[in-house]
């Protein structure tokens, strides 16, 4: 095909380059030449709108834009009426008129096809002129999006109540309210052959790491997909061990959370249509850390953060750990609290094991199931279905009383847990850890924590360790992992993800908590 012949038009076979690639054809001074291919581009596109006009009365023009992407009435207003009145018209410098004569801040030349598609696409109108190698793409875009509103998966008591949403630029303008200082650096980039969807890579210059910066930016720069329609497409393939049931990388709603792993010197990836964002390195303290942990006073957070530890062990080990004892070590139970146990399981024709598959499966159906309804039921199905299908149970002499109570105690441990996607990881590794009780009692109990920590120890976020704020016994370390220390000891940032700026204060070191010498004196 000869991409710069007058008679070009886009075959109506889909060939691969031009699917994939939009061809670097330059724009032709002849302007039915443009229409035509475009138009050829465009064909069955109902949305896409030609409007052929004539600027001053004397030269030919076509304004190109989606109709739902861009905003009509500010083309009407600002381009097309202003245009028509032009006079005594040159030529020669007819772009540089046309900028002065139009009231559009954001417009900028374009030179050929390829960006032709790109601008019309993010609901840029395109402004093409008789005689004129290259047109105008008008900054005037307009499309329905949501309002800020408060995320709903993680909710907290104190702090600030906007999220994210799926307009990529609000998302920006969120981070810059967080932290305003220049520093803040932020790099654009386009993934997906089809979809062409914004990405953005922000980091505080200087506070992050560069080569942390160069390798997530790599990493993003060798996807090579048809689109990006969430984040979850992004992480999957960027991570370090993608079969690994651990997170290797935070998801946040929130911009507080966003704003303070870039204080400590993680990047974050900001992907237009989802309001999820990614945060690159973490590691095993950060799933289990809460951002009302920093809001609220240091001891109160301590003692939270101390009651989440503890059941997530519950929510890991406890059906396993009932399994193993009532199936191999029935010693280790005392002898009234054991003749309950046996009297209550006396009608129930199956082990110990199956019966805790029976419910650990009818449980997370049941919560599954209270996702996906509607929110006005799914809570009430949940609830009431779990009660009644136990209570049912029990009845029917399928399972125990004790089972009950210990899948609904390791249920509400799994609620505990502060970020989605690590409760997921409990929920998966549960099962595997109950086969071994079920096999070899406590000792299979012990096997599945030792496989699960050799796994923890080998498995690293972007180059950091996952277990690196629990590994390297620094005190500077253990002050946000098992403790909230107060603010004014929380001095200097993480060492495994800030560069040399980690030396930083977060406050003057003579600086005092408590009232002023003023205050004291009054």
């Amino acid at each position: 095909m000869n991409f710069l012949g007058k008679n070009y038009k886009f075959p109506k076979r889909q060939m691969d380059e031009l699917l994939y690639k939009f061809p670097e054809v330059p724009l032709s001074p002849e302007l039915n030449e443009n229409i035509e291919i475009l138009k050829s581009a465009y064909r069955d596109c109902s949305d896409v709108v030609f409007r052929e006009f004539m600027i001053g009365s004397q030269i030919n023009a076509v304004l190109l834009y989606i109709d739902g992407l861009s905003n009509t009435e500010e083309i009407d207003q600002h381009v097309l009426i202003p245009l028509k009145r032009m006079k005594n018209l040159n030529q020669d410098k007819l772009i540089e008129m046309f900028k002065h004569e139009i009231t559009v801040s954001d417009s900028k030349e374009v030179y050929s096809i390829s960006d032709v598609f790109k601008q019309v696409s993010i609901g840029n109108p395109i402004i093409l002129i008789e005689k004129q190698t290259n047109g105008i793409s008008l900054g005037l875009p307009k499309w329905e999006k949501r309002g800020i509103e408060e995320p709903v998966a993680e909710s907290v008591v104190r702090g600030p109540r906007e999220g994210f949403v799926e307009t990529l630029r609000v998302n920006t303008s969120l981070l810059r309210r967080k932290i305003r200082h220049p520093a803040l650096k932020m790099k654009q980039m386009e993934i997906g052959r089809l979809t062409e969807t914004q990405v953005i890579v922000a980091y505080i210059e200087g506070v992050a790491q560069n080569n942390l910066i160069q390798e997530v930016t790599n990493r993003i720069k060798r996807i090579d997909i048809d689109g990006i329609l969430e984040s979850g497409y992004i992480e999957e393939m960027i991570q370090d061990k993608p079969f690994s049931p651990f997170p290797q990388m935070l998801t946040t709603e929130r911009p507080d959370v966003a704003a303070s792993c870039l204080l400590e010197g993680r990047v974050v990836i900001l992907i237009d249509g989802t309001p999820f964002t990614l945060i690159a390195p973490c590691t095993f303290a950060t799933m289990l850390q809460a951002p009302e942990d920093y809001y609220n006073s240091f001891y109160i957070s301590t003692l939270i953060r101390w009651l989440r530890y503890v059941f997530f062990f519950v929510a890991l080990l406890a059906p396993s750990a009932y399994v193993a004892i009532l199936t191999y070590h029935q010693e280790m139970i005392p002898t009234s609290l054991l003749l309950t146990i046996a009297e209550s399981r006396e009608q129930i024709p199956f082990p110990a094991l199956i019966e805790a598959f029976i419910m650990e499966i009818t449980f997370e159906a049941l919560r599954e199931a209270g996702v996906r309804l509607p929110k006005q039921v799914g809570a009430a199905v949940s609830i009431v279905g779990a009660l009644v299908i136990g209570q049912a149970a029990t009845s029917a002499g399928l399972v125990s009383s004790p089972m009950v109570m210990v899948v609904a105690i390791t249920g509400v441990a799994s609620f505990l847990m502060p970020r989605y996607a690590t409760g997921v990881s409990i929920r998966l590794l549960r099962f595997p850890i109950m086969i071994l009780s079920g096999i070899l009692g406590l000792l299979g109990v012990m096997l599945g924590i030792t496989a699960i920590v050799a796994h923890l120890c080998t498995l690293r976020s972007f180059g950091v360790p996952y277990l690196n704020s629990t590994a390297t016994f620094k005190i500077q370390n253990f002050k946000d992992v098992l403790i909230r220390a107060p603010w004014w000891a929380l001095d200097k940032r993480p060492e495994f993800y800030s560069s040399e700026a980690s030396t930083l204060r977060r406050q003057s070191p003579d600086q005092k908590p408590g009232p002023s010498k003023g205050g004291e004196e009054s």
